[in-house]
Parts: C-alpha cells; sequence; structure tokens
C-alpha cells in the first residue's frame, strides 16, 4: 500500500517520457504471443513488489502441486489437472499415483476415428443418410469452449456440416437450433459430465422427442446421438450406446474442459489435425508457465497485474476486447473462466476475505465497441483496465480493412494511456465551453496482445494464458479456483420450485412473499 500511495496517481505520459523504452522493456514473449504491458500503472518497483507477493504467496509451490497433480481443489478434494489433457505421448501426469496421460491419448484416438467417419460420411444415421447437421448439446464450460472455439476456427471448418449449439433451457434455444435441419441427418453432442445437469437433459430429451418422432423409432436414437461424460449408465439409460459414450474425468472442471472430449464438436468441425494443433497451443503455454521466470512469465504477468488494477487501484472489472470478429465469443468464454473461477468470499480455510476477488469479466470485439461501450472507457466515471487481442495477418483480406482494424486497435490503447487534455484542446482552437465535455483524463491502463494469426495453435496458447492467469490470481487471494459451490443453490430451489410450478393443485409455497407471489402470478396467467 505504501508503494502504491508513493505513486499515487502519476500519469502514464509522465513514465513514457522519463523512460523512452518503457514500451520496450516491458514486454513479454512465448508460444507466439507478444505481450504489451507498457500501458500499466506500474514501475520497476511495482513489478518487483508483485513479484516478491507472489514468493510470499507460494506461488512457485502452488504451480507444481497442480502440475504434479496434488488435490489442488481442496473443498472437493480433487486434482485439477487440466494441463496433462494437452500433454503429449510419453509425458507423465500422475492422478493418485496413476499416469493419466496414456488414458488421454486412448480418448483422443477414439475421438480421432469417430470425427473422421462422420466427416467422410462412413458413419451413417438411422435411415442410412450420411451426417450432414451436428448439434452440440451442453451449458456453460460444455457449451461456452466449444462454441467460442468453433467461431474462432472459422476458417478450418468443414463447410460440409453445419454446425449448432444449444445451452438455454428456453425452447426458443432448441427450436432455433434444429429450424430447418432434417433429423435423418443430424448428430446430437450430450455435453454432461455427470449427465444430470437438468438444462442439458431436459434440451437432450427433447432433441430425442425430434427426432424418434421424424424417424420414427426408438433404436435410431443410437445412430443420432452421442455423450460426453463420465456417468455410462445414465448415458445408457437415456438410450445413447455406451460405445458411443466418450469419457471425462473429475480432475478436470467444466470450465478447463474445451480441450477434453467436451471438444468432440470441435474436433468434428476442425478435424484431428487441427485440434492437436490446438493441443500444442496449449502445451506450449503450459510449458512457459511452469518453466519461466518472472519477468518474462505471460500468465503471471497478466495475473499479478490484474491483483494490482483490482486490490491496489480500485479496478473492480475488467474489459477484454478482441479485435477479430471470429473471436466474438471470446470475453463471454472469459467470463466464467474468471468469474467462477475466482468469484469466492472466503479462503482456503473457510475463512471470509476482506479484499476484493475476481473483477467482473466483459467484453466486445473491436471495432463494434468503439461504437457502443468505449465512451465509457474513455471519459467514465470508473477505471476499467482493458486487455486488447490483436492479430497481424488476416485470413480475410479485404483491401486495407484489416489495416484500418489494427489501426484502431493501436490508438484505442494510446488514446486510454494518453488522453486529450484541456490544453492541447485550447491549442487547437476548440470552443472554451467544450474543452471540459471532450478532454479525456487518459491513465487508463491497458494490456496489448499481438499474435500473428489466429490459427489453432494459438487460440489454445491464447486460453491456455488465461486459464493460468486466473490460477495466479487465485493463488494470491488464497481462494479454491477449482470449485463452485454458489453455482448449486440456484440448482437445488429451481428443483423445489419447479415441482411446485408443475403440481396439478394448488402447492403449499414456503418462500418468501415475493417468490410466492411471482410463482402464483405465473402459473395463473399460463393456465389462462
Amino acid at each position: 500500500m505504501r508503494h502504491h500511495q508513493e505513486i499515487g496517481e502519476r500519469h502514464l505520459r509522465q513514465w513514457f517520457a522519463d523512460d523512452p523504452l518503457r514500451g520496450e522493456r516491458y514486454a513479454a514473449e512465448a508460444a507466439g504471443l507478444y505481450l504489451d504491458y507498457a500501458k500499466q500503472r506500474i514501475d520497476d518497483v511495482t513489478l518487483q513488489l508483485l513479484q516478491d507477493l507472489a514468493k510470499a504467496c507460494g506461488l512457485h509451490e502452488r504451480i507444481e502441486a497442480m502440475f504434479s497433480g496434488e488435490r489442488v481443489n481442496v473443498t472437493e478434494q480433487r486434482a485439477a489437472l487440466h494441463v496433462a489433457l494437452r500433454a503429449q505421448r510419453g509425458d507423465r501426469f500422475l492422478v493418485d499415483g496413476c499416469d493419466v496421460v496414456p488414458a488421454i491419448h486412448t480418448m483422443l484416438d477414439r475421438m480421432a476415428t469417430f470425427c473422421e467417419q462422420v466427416r467422410g460420411g462412413t458413419w451413417l444415421g438411422y435411415s442410412g443418410k450420411r451426417i450432414r447437421n451436428v448439434v452440440n448439446i451442453g451449458i456453460g464450460g460444455s457449451d461456452l469452449g466449444p462454441m467460442m472455439a468453433f467461431e474462432a476456427l472459422h476458417d478450418y471448418r468443414l463447410s460440409s456440416i453445419e454446425f449448432r449449439f444449444v445451452a438455454n433451457v428456453d425452447g426458443a434455444d432448441f427450436c432455433g437450433a434444429v429450424d430447418g435441419l432434417d433429423p435423418a441427418e443430424t448428430l446430437f453432442v450430450v455435453c454432461s459430465k455427470t449427465f444430470a445437469t437438468v438444462e442439458t437433459l431436459s434440451n437432450a430429451r427433447a432433441a430425442r422427442a425430434w427426432c424418434v418422432a421424424a424417424l420414427g423409432s426408438e433404436p435410431a436414437v443410437a445412430r443420432h446421438f452421442v455423450a460426453v461424460s463420465s456417468n455410462a449408465e445414465r448415458v445408457r439409460a437415456f438410450g445413447i450406446d455406451p460405445a458411443n459414450t466418450f469419457s471425462l474425468w473429475d480432475w478436470v472442471g467444466g470450465r478447463y474442459s474445451m480441450d477434453s472430449a467436451i471438444g468432440l464438436s470441435t474436433m468434428l468441425a476442425i478435424g484431428s489435425q487441427h485440434f492437436h494443433d490446438l493441443l500444442g497451443g496449449f502445451h506450449a503455454m503450459d510449458q512457459h508457465f511452469r518453466g519461466t521466470p518472472f519477468e518474462q512469465n505471460l500468465p503471471m504477468l497478466i495475473g499479478l497485474l490484474s491483483v494490482w488494477n483490482n486490490n491496489f487501484l480500485g479496478c473492480t472489472t475488467q474489459a477484454v476486447l478482441p479485435y477479430a470478429a471470429c473471436l466474438k465469443r471470446f470475453p463471454a468464454y472469459l467470463q466464467q473462466l474468471s468469474m467462477e473461477s475466482n468469484g469466492k468470499h472466503v479462503n482456503l480455510d473457510g475463512v471470509p476475505v476482506d479484499y476484493n476477488t475476481s473483477p467482473i469479466v466483459w467484453g466486445e470485439p473491436g471495432s463494434n465497441g468503439q461504437h457502443s461501450v468505449y465512451q465509457l472507457l474513455h471519459q467514465g466515471t470508473q477505471l476499467i483496465p482493458c486487455d486488447f487481442i490483436g492479430f497481424s495477418r488476416t485470413s480475410s483480406p479485404l483491401g486495407d480493412q484489416h489495416d484500418l482494424l489494427m489501426a484502431s486497435l493501436f490508438a484505442q490503447s494510446e488514446a486510454l494511456a494518453f488522453g486529450r487534455t484541456p490544453a492541447a484542446l485550447q491549442a487547437e482552437g476548440t470552443a472554451t465551453a467544450l474543452i471540459a465535455h471532450r478532454s479525456c483524463a487518459g491513465n487508463r491502463p491497458s494490456n496489448t496482445l499481438l499474435a500473428e494469426q489466429l490459427d489453432p495453435r494459438t487460440l489454445g496458447a491464447l486460453v491456455a494464458l488465461y486459464e493460468h492467469s486466473v490460477f495466479v490470481q487465485g493463488v494470491i487471494w488464497n481462494i479454491d479456483s477449482f470449485d463452485q459451490w454458489g453455482v448449486e443453490l440456484g440448482k437445488v430451489l429451481a428443483t423445489r420450485t419447479a415441482a411446485e410450478i408443475a403440481s396439478d393443485s394448488e402447492p403449499q409455497l414456503r418462500h418468501d412473499s415475493s417468490t410466492n407471489t411471482l410463482i402464483r402470478r405465473y402459473r395463473h396467467l399460463r393456465s389462462s
């Protein structure tokens, strides 16, 4: 806190004026990603103190504990070994003394065989037609990861198969997803670790009814449904052939699972080779995170800078602004990754914390956001750190449009940092009455991540970067980044409430007066 008080409101304009090489010194590079963090409100002392904080919190020891398969998810007594999902053949990752890498690669091989059958037209539907549509049914990590990757890797998708995603239990989501599809040519990928997630099973039952009604046979389910789950019995009871079930492990959390069998729809879309390239990007960032010193360690830098902004500069939100239309779902993906991981109010010992944990993560692709939310970033009363993400090459060259896109990225980060002073406006001849309205204070912190192009390997590295930065923040806050008990309460109450809503007779409600009134009003309006 003393250091924060010492540097106070010192402006980025001054820091850059005092250090002409600041932009070159405050940069790091790994796994195809270049990080410029020179526009953060820090100096060398800040970085040293953050490094000291990481050491005091045992960050390196916690990293090794995670990579070693220790039960770092303390409230559920589980490992959090998602890094094993992208291990290379011959690597060793142990869970309770058992090397899990062979089983992972056996599953990847099964996925690849199945995907090539579907993509090549040898996997046929019940009526003998080839599969031309794939619908992924999941929610949370079983939806956000596959959907984000599908959108991001647009240029690598197989064009002969239509892909759609269903997550919301609102029937409009399912109906929209199957609109115009032929059931005889449609494959459903049902993703649920427990195969008990209410929303996913509700949509899966709707899909089964839609399929059976069109094809006239329950056995058709076996040719039009596959499951990604760890619960073989529930999968079998649903009607899916256990041979068409792809396994998960309890040491993989949903929001860390897009590179597991949850990525089956991703592999179906981009093919097994590109999926392995995706895993290669994850693996490269894993190795960098585990073995690189602090000064050049991208996940450590981004994670600790987030702690600095959150707990010292008082920033309660974080904007993620990808300058790539294909990354339009990336901010939503990071919302779950960050806020479900670190939205915690007690530490590892169950003691309430007296400091902020996860910031609220949000974002909008550039350059769209410049005409919607950026006004708040530049002149709003809240200080909002930004992560800009851009690529030097595009697969969709249209004249000078990509240069214009990237010029906008660089200009926005510059404008946030340096602003526009009243003196400069006055020198430009701005009317006195407008100077206050047109001035921008600047001194708004940002990172810029720059890569060559958005390809599978780069996407894997980018996701792993944020996974590990979230872990770094959790270590500093001394919280469990791998459980999500807050999600359970709403599920329990929803199950009870659903039974009351479905009751044929007037139920005896035992909620608060507001909830009781809402349920009664809903039942009345529904029946009328």
